[in-house]
């Protein structure tokens, strides 16, 4: 058949993006080899040699990850439809703004950003690391290699159904599909680019995802030091150079994470701060496991307990970053969160990935068991390491508990799959339900967990390492916990008279919380004295306890304002009279002391932008609070449907007012 010469296609860039992936890959792996062999080699002279081709390597590596990048931002901003991931994602009516959130909606985008945090980590550990440098970089390379795996869109095998690896962005549109469309030359003129979708149209969708993809980059870096500290058995040593990248990390990632549930608070859920989602209790976990190895680390540079723990927690961060990441883009959590992606071809990569670098920990942790330094005396109870390691094991259990409960739809996947290669048929009597309102479930168990850590975060700073002279500093100790208690059941007296808590369990949740902000205000006072490096876990433990009363107040204090039963009885058939009101234009409506009135409405692009008008008046007829908020819908491309919906926030010192458009007359709606 003679080919097609197609008209307008822009192919070059294509080629350098199908190159760069190439180079990336390739030149990861020979950075992972050079550096393996130089850490082999680390006490003979040819050490050096495979230390400086590492080094070329992995600098190869990093030009070929920023040439992808390169390529598919100047393919998007350029709209060349020609590529499928620019069809997929980009759209002629897309702001410009948001073309970074169109780079990162897909997979590939996604695991670009991923690499890119790695590439700058791993040259900055290059420039910093010193004798770690070869170990941890080895670690750091093979990674990528994975990473960059799933970039290649290769097929290995024979036959009907060859094994898929990876999904390479540079593909052009008629390479990866087949239609009656690309029999004409200039099939370009009929293509059009499908958008990012409406829901992450909003400017947290630019921030969140980079903030939130350090965070999960910048867990390889303890794991690659704990690796490296197992591989070369220097179990001390490097205790010292991983703690600052392990406080980094837990910034950055706590970062992601608030403003992942900042964003559902205000554009997504707009009723409460946590939803227990499982994208973001996935992300929540190797988050809890990471800060018990922050404190596993501190009590084995201080006292030389807790080295083996220290180990696990770094290697399990990791390693729970790599299964949520598994859970988020197999498409096994589909039905159960709306962060989820769809299937994509790569979940038996996924696995192979979680398993080499779980079996990679498993086997230096058993191969260097023997040679782990262990403190053969018993901590003591009054001491600070005894409290800072029962933390960290609670940190852990709510991290397996979440896990479980999250992880059941893998379990029902599993069973699927022992049922087809046992030939036993449907298995759907074997499957485990997910938890019919996820929030009750994961606050009933987490609340006395949360509970345990602001308690002892408030108790544990205040003693000391080895209980160094406790006998005198006894006194001291309880009439500082003492004045806490006090003052702590005090302040969540105040609390209480604002936060609406249905009970008894909330309340002893509340009078802990209150303990550890109290108790650490503190320490802050009189332990610190005003030095910043000892004021700043006490800045991290008060932190976390008011945000747990931040948390209450968020999710306990909801109220539905739009509530008129006697006037909307009957109004709009299946309206829900409970929790909606239906507006008539210019015509107010009284709810929860507020006269409310729909104003206007303005079609700005595929934006419908309303105005609503929120009024308070006293018994006297004055006005005491006047406001108007602009929520809006968003049209599909066609305008033919309502995509979705973006609440307005009044905010106010002590309480959010949200407004949703929750339903629209028919004649708006198309």
């Amino acid at each position: 058949m003679e080919s097609i010469e197609y008209l307008n296609e822009h192919l070059w860039p294509g080629r350098i993006g199908h190159l760069a992936v190439i180079l990336a890959f390739v030149a990861g792996l020979l950075a992972t080899l050079a550096y393996s062999f130089a850490t082999q080699r680390r006490q003979q002279p040819e050490g050096d040699s495979w230390r400086q081709i590492g080094r070329v390597a992995f600098i190869g590596h990093s030009l070929g990850v920023v040439s992808i990048i390169g390529m598919l931002f100047y393919v998007m901003i350029n709209q060349y439809y020609e590529y499928q991931y620019v069809q997929a994602h980009v759209s002629e009516d897309l702001p410009l703004k948001y073309i970074f959130s169109a780079f990162w909606e897909g997979q590939e985008g996604s695991f670009l950003l991923w690499m890119f945090w790695h590439v700058v980590l791993g040259l900055i550990l290059m420039k910093k690391a010193g004798s770690w440098e070869s170990p941890v970089m080895a670690v750091m390379a093979l990674i990528q290699v994975f990473i960059s795996s799933m970039l290649l869109g290769i097929y290995v095998g024979w036959g009907d159904d060859p094994f898929k690896i990876g999904a390479n962005p540079t593909l052009l549109l008629r390479e990866v599909m087949d239609a009656p469309i690309f029999a004409k030359a200039d099939y370009l003129e009929l293509v059009k680019g499908n958008g990012l979708n409406p829901l992450l149209q909003n400017y947290w969708m630019t921030i969140h995802p980079p903030t939130l993809f350090l965070g999960f980059a910048s867990t390889s870096v303890p794991f690659a030091y704990a690796i490296a500290g197992l591989w070369t058995r220097r179990h001390t040593e490097w205790l010292r150079p991983v703690m600052p990248w392990a406080l980094f990390c837990g910034a950055i990632l706590g970062t992601g994470i608030l403003m992942g549930g900042a964003w559902a608070y205000e554009a997504l859920s707009f009723g409460g701060y946590w939803a227990w989602d499982p994208v973001e209790n996935m992300s929540l976990v190797p988050w809890l496991i990471l800060l018990g190895g922050i404190h596993t680390n501190l009590i084995a540079r201080n006292t030389g307990y807790a080295v083996r723990s220290t180990y696990v927690y770094y290697l399990l961060s990791f390693i729970f970053i790599v299964y949520s990441t598994f859970l988020t883009r197999s498409g096994v959590l589909g039905d159960t969160s709306v962060h989820a992606f769809t299937e994509m071809g790569l979940e038996w990569q996924l696995v192979g990935f979680i398993f080499l670098f779980l079996l990679t920990g498993i086997y230096f942790l058993v191969t260097r068991n023997k040679s782990i330094p262990v403190v053969q005396k018993e901590e003591q109870i009054q001491s600070r390491e005894f409290w800072m390691f029962v933390g960290a094991m609670v940190l852990m259990f709510s991290a397996i508990l979440i896990t479980f409960s999250t992880s059941i739809p893998v379990w029902n996947k599993l069973v699927d799959v022992y049922g087809s290669l046992m030939g036993k048929g449907d298995m759907t009597p074997y499957h485990k339900a997910m938890p019919l309102d996820p929030i009750d479930h994961h606050n009933r168990f987490q609340l006395w967990n949360a509970v345990l850590v602001s308690i002892i975060s408030g108790v544990a700073l205040l003693l000391r390492f080895g209980a160094m002279g406790w006998a005198e500093y006894k006194p001291r100790f309880l009439k500082h916990v003492g004045i806490s208690v006090v003052l702590g059941l005090l302040l969540a007296y105040l609390f209480s008279l604002w936060i609406q808590l249905p009970s008894w369990q909330y309340i002893v949740l509340l009078i802990a919380a209150s303990f550890g902000i109290v108790s650490n205000i503190d320490y802050m006072i009189n332990f610190a004295k005003g030095k910043l490096t000892s004021m700043a876990s006490a800045f991290a433990h008060g932190g976390f306890a008011l945000m747990l009363v931040g948390i209450m107040v968020s999710g306990l204090n909801k109220r539905t304002l739009s509530e008129n039963r006697f006037a909307q009885e009957g109004l709009a058939e299946g309206l829900d009279v409970g929790n909606n009101a239906f507006l008539i234009k210019d015509l107010p409506m009284f709810m929860n002391n507020y006269w409310v009135t729909y104003k206007s409405d303005t079609l700005e692009g595929l934006t419908r932008k309303y105005e609503v008008e929120f009024v308070k008046v006293s018994e006297t007829g004055d006005t005491i609070e006047h406001f108007t908020t602009h929520p809006n819908i968003l049209y599909n491309r066609e305008l033919t449907k309502v995509a979705t919906a973006n609440p307005n926030t009044k905010r106010y010192l002590d309480r959010d007012v949200f407004t949703f458009i929750s339903g629209l007359p028919p004649e708006q709606q198309d």
